[in-house]
């Protein structure tokens, strides 16, 4: 019973936490992941010859640092750009959404549509848009935070493990703890590196697709792909029907619609269903029930973000409880095949 109500307590605060602190938590985990994308381009940089000798390592962290900021940017200017293009173009779109609804009656015969119709009409395109406006600029507005975090992470690598050894005096303690957060890093940038991978062939392969049909603002459409793309399972949905209806609104015609739908589509399920397969194999070790319930629960709490973050802090759950003899059954049943690859030895 004491043990339950501590459970309880525990849990309770751990989630008023993560409410409250939304603000601060979210930039720098982002944080987090931009020293992880750091460190993996870093190693790749490090494997050409020579590089190692000529190139030290915190000019590697400078050049990786800066060409990721650049890079960041660059694809906000044109994701800008396309918003505000989306935003005014709401005037040029609207007798379209009339005309895709009087098709519809004159198909159907049914009195729904006109319900449908009247719900349509209420529907503010240009308030939807102006909405994503927002949270793309609050998104931005973090950017700075988000630099700020990275830059002390990276001032604080040289030292951490100097303090690590220091709190676990002995040898054994030190060792398993190099050991569990090394695996932590190995997972997490094993994941980013290969979604990120999988993610911009979609997109780029969704560019090519709405270019090909002349769906406006392609570049923006073909990021949220990409991004949408780290959410599993509906992420790959939602970032098909989203251009989709677009099309239809922007052309007022079905033709381009099953176009986008279908040619998405396809690219969505190749990619996920044969490409994603074979990049990632068995190595995230992560239950499908799990997955979901991460995404149900992490949306719940930071919405979109938390839906992208969901797969990622659930690796990292299921590594760390695998250390622990009370909370190993825990990493056993978040598992996919429950089968558990704990380190040499545990804390």
């Amino acid at each position: 019973m004491k043990n339950a109500t501590n459970f309880i307590i525990i849990t309770t605060a751990i989630i008023v936490v993560l409410v409250v602190g939304k603000g601060i938590l979210i930039p720098f985990i982002f944080a987090l992941i931009f020293w992880f994308l750091t460190r993996e381009i870093r190693k790749t940089i490090y494997r050409l010859p020579f590089a190692k000798k000529f190139i030290p390592k915190w000019l590697s962290n400078i050049l990786v640092f800066t060409l990721i900021v650049l890079a960041f940017g660059f694809v906000s200017e044109i994701i800008t750009n396309s918003i505000t293009e989306l935003t005014t173009s709401y005037s040029k779109y609207e007798p379209n959404v009339e005309k895709i609804i009087n098709s519809l009656t004159g198909y159907f015969h049914a009195d729904f549509i006109t319900s449908v119709k009247s719900v349509i009409g209420d529907f503010n395109y240009g308030s939807v848009l102006g909405n994503i406006a927002n949270g793309i600029s609050g998104l931005l507005g973090d950017t700075f935070m988000i630099v700020i975090y990275a830059l002390f992470i990276f001032l604080e690598e040289a030292s951490f493990i100097k303090k690590l050894h220091k709190i676990f005096s002995t040898e054994k303690a030190y060792g398993s703890m190099k050991a569990i957060l090394t695996k932590v890093e190995y997972s997490i940038s094993n994941y980013l590196r290969l979604k990120t991978y999988v993610s911009l062939l979609t997109g780029v392969l969704s560019y090519i697709v709405l270019v090909l049909v002349g769906v406006d603002s392609a570049p923006f459409w073909a990021f949220l792909i990409f991004l949408l793309n780290y959410i599993p399972t509906i992420g790959s949905l939602v970032a098909t029907v989203f251009p989709a209806i677009f099309s239809l609104i922007q052309f007022g015609e079905f033709t381009p619609f099953i176009i986008v739908l279908i040619a998405v589509g396809s690219v969505q399920v190749i990619v996920g269903n044969v490409v994603e397969p074979r990049v990632f194999g068995k190595s995230l070790n992560l239950s499908p029930l799990v997955t979901i319930l991460a995404l149900a629960i992490w949306g719940k709490i930071w919405g979109i973000t938390g839906m992208i973050l969901s797969v990622p802090i659930t690796v990292i759950m299921i590594i760390v409880f695998s250390q622990f003899e009370k909370t190993l059954p825990i990493a056993i049943m978040l598992s996919e095949s429950g089968e558990i690859d704990k380190t040499k030895e545990s804390l």
